[in-house]
């Protein structure tokens, strides 16, 4: 007997989770505060992750103490991201998982805090693996989405755009960042959270289940199809 609940549908986060992008994000930010002699720190990083882009513009400008308005870094940083993003690549295991499920007829969704802008940039050479989700809630665009995560407004979106409309207990969702586990968690759904190494390990302890890859999970345990191979 499964200690979990069995779903019905799952929500991917996109950033960190089903693209390598982390990193990405990480080489911008320092580039942008290298001129003000400024760290971006993973103590920093870390509180970020799931917010909108404007939430963490001004974050950043405030905790780093930039001389520049979070327009302004907005401005800069997705001048570094049009360079970068398209580098974007798969995290271990998540094309695999994916398919599984497209192929099992179980319905899949993604929530990504990321802007449509940032979302084509990374997504330009993966549109194949893409189009295999229902749909895709872009959360820094939607106007349905009031506020970036832990918020768990973009989740109850996200479900709520399935067309068979599934209950939050229906709904399975696969995070890597801590704000995204608490939005998930607040949106009623379990949550399968997939960290950063360097994630502290009290930050992880809200899931539902932690995993260090995706090629760990077991989708028998909630309930869906399991591999064959």
């Amino acid at each position: 007997m499964s200690a979990f609940k069995e779903v019905t549908h799952v929500i991917f986060d996109m950033d960190g989770l089903l693209l390598n992008t982390e990193h990405l994000y990480t080489r911008a930010t320092q580039e942008i505060c290298d001129p003000y002699g400024k760290k971006y720190t993973w103590e920093l990083k870390q509180t970020l992750m799931g917010m909108t882009g404007f939430e963490v513009a001004k974050k950043i400008t405030r905790e780093l103490d930039l001389p520049i308005s979070p327009e302004d870094y907005l401005k800069l940083a997705q001048e570094k991201y049009e360079k970068l993003f398209p580098q974007s690549e798969m995290m271990p295991g998540a094309e695999k998982l994916v398919r599984h499920l497209k192929k099992e007829g179980v319905h899949i969704a993604v929530a990504t805090s990321s802007s449509i802008e940032s979302y084509n940039l990374k997504t330009n050479h993966h549109k194949e693996f893409f189009a295999l989700f229902e749909h895709i809630v872009n959360g820094s665009s939607d106007p349905e989405v009031k506020a970036g995560k832990p918020d768990p407004s973009i989740f109850l979106v996200c479900a709520s755009r399935f067309a068979d409309k599934p209950s939050p207990e229906q709904c399975l969702v696969l995070e890597d960042a801590p704000n995204g586990v608490k939005a998930a968690l607040g949106a009623g759904m379990q949550v399968i959270m997939v960290p950063d190494p360097l994630v502290s390990k009290a930050l992880t302890q809200d899931a539902t289940l932690t995993l260090s890859s995706l090629e760990e999970f077991r989708p028998e345990l909630f309930g869906l199809p399991p591999f064959t191979s």
